[in-house]
């Protein structure tokens, strides 16, 4: 279900994490493909995020190589030179030239990377490769994470088809641009460099830049895109590109959702909508101040319509409004109309709206008509527990 012709992909418990966990993955392409990246905007960046960025300046790759269990992060010189190793290792096992082999690293920062572990399993890893390896992939990345994210959609043009996969990871430390996250992208069409990045872009913007379920920004945050051409199908004609950008848009989407379901001890999944903004960015601004608000996320776990903790985080935003054209609604039902109390009957069908595991929270300015929707969780005392003990 999950295989992108041309890719081959597999994952292996290499010992970096507790045992018989799987916690090294390799994606190969068995021809050199078109690459794009996007990373952290964490002034920190992990090693790993470094060497990518370097290797990404020529626009191609031919295989990934991932690990979770550390991230590399904070690490010095010798974290460099553990990310160049693993690099280097990795395009030994599989036959490729040294500067095709991307590198990505989630987990603990601040400890230096068990180079002599991976570089020992790499072999294992390459011999292992197979077409449907993709969600073993997943699998691998994965850390706070309690499902593994994988997502497949195929399109056609012209009588030719191509397939586009994705896995992520991702369920803490969430706060893009981008998130502590992780996500490969493997498809088959063919691709320049300047084309495909662009294509990212938009679709990051709309998903991975859409979320948040913390606010925080991670130092090893990594989307990286390999399109090998296999298909045949190319991005230099405006219809292979709308199709490409649309399924790669839903694929992207699709595992943004996921990683806000799979919020560390989250029970709810919220769609925040601002509308009727002067701009987006105000309205994204405003978007991303409701749904990082502790005090909102907490009312969103306690099933608490607690409206005024919503409209003061609006205030907070440091965006300019009208405080008395503010509506506020949980789904369907207006519970704040120009800024005031609609009564306690529509606040019990809002507290019934906060019993469902998904819904809508939509903020009305009234005061243009632009808008932006982000996606959060609620914030949960498991939350709390599982990053108090997440070293431990």
């Amino acid at each position: 279900m999950h295989e992108v012709p041309g890719f081959l992909a597999g994952a292996v418990a290499a010992g970096i994490k507790k045992k018989d966990k799987k916690d090294l993955a390799v994606i190969f392409s068995q021809v050199p493909a078109c690459a794009a990246g996007m990373f952290t905007t964490n002034q920190i960046q992990a090693a790993p995020v470094v060497l990518a960025k370097e290797c990404l300046v020529s626009g191609r790759a031919q295989a990934i190589v991932a690990n979770s269990g550390n991230a590399n992060a904070c690490t010095g010189s010798a974290g460099m030179e553990a990310a160049r190793s693993v690099s280097e290792h990795a395009a030994s096992a599989l036959r490729v030239e040294t500067g095709l082999v991307l590198t990505a690293s989630t987990g603990v920062i601040g400890q230096q990377l068990p180079v002599s572990v991976i570089t020992a399993a790499l072999p294992e890893v390459a011999k292992a490769l197979t077409p449907s390896g993709l969600p073993q992939v997943a699998e691998a990345i994965m850390t706070t994470d309690t499902f593994p994210k994988v997502c497949t959609r195929g399109g056609s043009v012209g009588g030719r088809s191509f397939t586009v996969t994705g896995v992520a990871k991702g369920a803490g430390m969430i706060r893009p641009d981008l998130a502590t996250m992780l996500c490969f992208v493997c498809t088959d069409v063919k691709a320049e460099p300047r084309p495909l990045r662009d294509c990212l872009g938009r679709a990051v913007g709309k998903s991975f830049n859409a979320i948040t379920i913390d606010g925080d920004t991670s130092t090893n945050d990594t989307v990286l895109v390999l399109a090998n051409g296999v298909s045949g199908l190319g991005l230099d004609l405006p219809a292979g590109t709308k199709a490409f950008q649309e399924t790669l848009d839903a694929v992207l989407m699709s595992l943004a959702q996921d990683i806000v379901k799979d919020g560390e001890g989250a029970t709810k999944s919220v769609r925040i909508i601002v509308k009727g903004a002067k701009s987006e960015s105000d309205a994204k601004q405003i978007a991303y101040t409701v749904a990082d608000s502790p005090l909102v996320k907490t009312a969103f776990f306690g099933e608490d319509a607690n409206w005024g903790r919503v409209v003061a985080a609006v205030g907070r935003a440091g965006v300019p409004i009208n405080p008395e054209t503010i509506d506020v609604s949980f789904d369907e039902v207006l519970l704040v109309e120009n800024a005031c109390y609609a009564g306690p009957d529509a606040e019990a069908d809002a507290t019934g709206v906060l019993k469902k595991k998904s819904f809508d929270l939509t903020i009305d300015l009234k005061i243009g008509s632009r808008s932006a929707t982000v996606y959060t969780c609620d914030l949960t005392t498991d939350y709390v527990k599982i990053n108090a003990d997440y070293r431990t």
